[in-house]
């Protein structure tokens, strides 16, 4: 190991350390299950905002997402990025404030209970349901997260990609199973503040060894459809391959994601008071915007940086490894400059972290809280439900590294799977909750099941015939499962009077 490569290892280390301190910090802050997963309801404005963003950026936002922008150009990667910022501002205008309360109000502590106590499904299958959907997608997508930690170490140090994943994820599983909700969520704003330095280093260093920014976009133009919206670059011919109207659409629905994801949506609930809500949506949206900008452009500018000889080029997968090559060649420069990599490269683990800690809650939630206690009836004491949470997080970690074993998977194809999962299942039936006080249980579970089943049908069945169904499974997925709850909901019985009370009580108050 070079001597800049020990700085960077030791700047790394050293944010570990500071990382796995706020989970011990915090351990003696969880009195009972509601601290653990929803942190007490204590957020301020700038946590909420910051953890929010970077639990949902997750380690696509500063590999997967440079990643495509490298191969393919500016179309997909900037319509996905455009999708995603009108989804972050619309989840926050309408969103928020809505679940803060009407939770506040049922004294929900996860998404699955609230859809429970939100239709007072008193056998629990609602919320039996949604935590057998947040296992299933959770796992997925927290395995994408190591898979990223795999990538970084093992293409920067030459470690083997599983052993370098196995310890990532016990730092990540440390802090969070001691800390809860509280650690991740401040963990996630110190490491939004990591991310967003490591963007903006590598974005500079990066246009000044291209050459300039004029030599990245003449490096751009020389590539068929680059730089256009309406195309993505084929590398393989130097061609451009239309990018059309249905197309664009499919990847804009990235958006309707937000309205389902359990780990963007317990920030809210978290709030300790609804009215900075409007502080929290202004930071959060402007940070998006601003690192999905960055993080697309390091793509390109990674590109012109390959042209040129200051990296070698990226196929496939390696592509998202984009970041980490530029580091790597600023810790070359001297000991401050391997310095600053280190701080990058732990901005690829905060980012990662980030998100892996939100969803190991989330799906531990999902097993401990909603499933054995309010679905099968458990019962169980203050500190018998703490070792049972945490206990599952260490084991839904332990699933999800078995998923991340192969080293070339795409962070960018699970993540953007698992996204679509949540989105379906979710959204539909979070936005109903919210809006339509017609909407009932029974509407409500068949809008899971249609947007779940979807989800698996157009992937595997209906988008491998190409054409006009090679649409992002997300779109059709959804609009089947809104279909399914309105359907439903007007064909079956109206909710009781108290469900109705209890809603129109909530909407007084908002």
């Amino acid at each position: 190991m070079t001597t800049n490569e020990i700085y960077i290892l030791l700047s790394i280390i050293v944010y570990l350390i500071f990382i796995v301190a706020i989970g011990i910090f915090y351990s003696k802050r969880n009195e009972d299950v509601s601290d653990f997963y929803l942190g007490g309801r204590k957020l301020g404005p700038f946590v909420t905002a910051m953890s929010a963003e970077a639990s949902d950026m997750s380690s696509w936002l500063l590999m997967g997402l440079p990643g495509v922008a490298y191969i393919s150009g500016l179309g997909e990667a900037a319509w996905t990025a455009i999708g995603l910022a009108i989804g972050t501002y619309l989840n926050w205008l309408l969103v928020a404030r809505r679940v803060r309360e009407y939770s506040h109000q049922v004294d929900a502590i996860t998404i699955p209970d609230f859809f429970n106590k939100r239709y007072h499904d008193k056998r629990r299958l609602l919320g039996g349901i949604a935590a057998v959907v947040i296992i299933i997608f959770f796992i997925p997508y927290t395995a994408s997260g190591f898979a990223a930690c795999g990538k970084l170490f093992s293409s920067l140090f030459g470690i083997d990609y599983f052993t370098a994943m196995l310890i990532s994820a016990a730092v990540i599983v440390a802090y969070t199973t001691l800390g809860g909700f509280l650690a991740a969520s401040t963990s996630d704003f110190i490491q939004s503040i990591v991310m967003t330095i490591a963007l903006v280093v590598v974005l500079v260093f990066g246009i000044k060894t291209a050459g300039g920014f004029d030599n990245v976009i003449e490096n751009s133009k020389e590539m068929a459809g680059y730089l256009s919206l309406g195309a993505v670059h084929d590398a393989a011919g130097n061609q451009s391959v239309d990018y059309g109207f249905i197309t664009i659409v499919s990847t804009l629905a990235w958006g309707l994601g937000y309205f389902g994801m359990p780990h963007v949506l317990l920030r809210f609930m978290a709030i300790e008071e609804r009215d900075k809500l409007v502080t929290s949506r202004r930071i959060a949206t402007t940070w998006v915007i601003i690192s999905l900008g960055i993080a697309i452009l390091i793509g390109i500018i990674g590109n012109a940086m390959s042209s040129n000889g200051s990296i070698a080029s990226l196929e496939g997968s390696g592509s998202e490894t984009i970041i980490i090559q530029i580091a790597n060649l600023l810790s070359s420069y001297g000991i401050l400059p391997a310095i600053i990599a280190g701080v990058i490269l732990a901005g690829i683990l905060a980012a990662t972290m980030s998100t892996s800690d939100s969803q190991l809650l989330a799906a531990a939630s999902g097993v401990s809280q909603d499933l054995m206690n309010n679905c099968f009836k458990i019962k169980l004491n203050q500190k018998a439900s703490m070792i049972v949470a945490r206990s599952t997080v260490i084991l839904i970690s332990v699933v999800a590294v078995a998923f991340a074993s192969n080293p070339d998977s795409s962070v960018f194809e699970i993540v953007s799977f698992a996204w679509a999962g949540f989105g379906a299942c979710f959204g539909p039936v979070m936005l109903t909750a919210l809006f339509w006080k017609r909407s009932n249980m029974q509407g409500a579970m068949a809008g899971m099941i249609a947007g779940g089943s979807m989800i698996f049908i157009w992937k595997y069945l209906v988008r491998p015939l190409g054409g006009a169904f090679n649409i992002y499974e997300l779109l059709p997925a959804f609009i089947f499962a809104l279909l399914a709850i309105v359907i439903v909901s007007l064909a079956t019985k109206e909710p009781d009077e108290t469900i109705m009370e209890e809603y129109k009580r909530v909407e007084n108050i908002i």
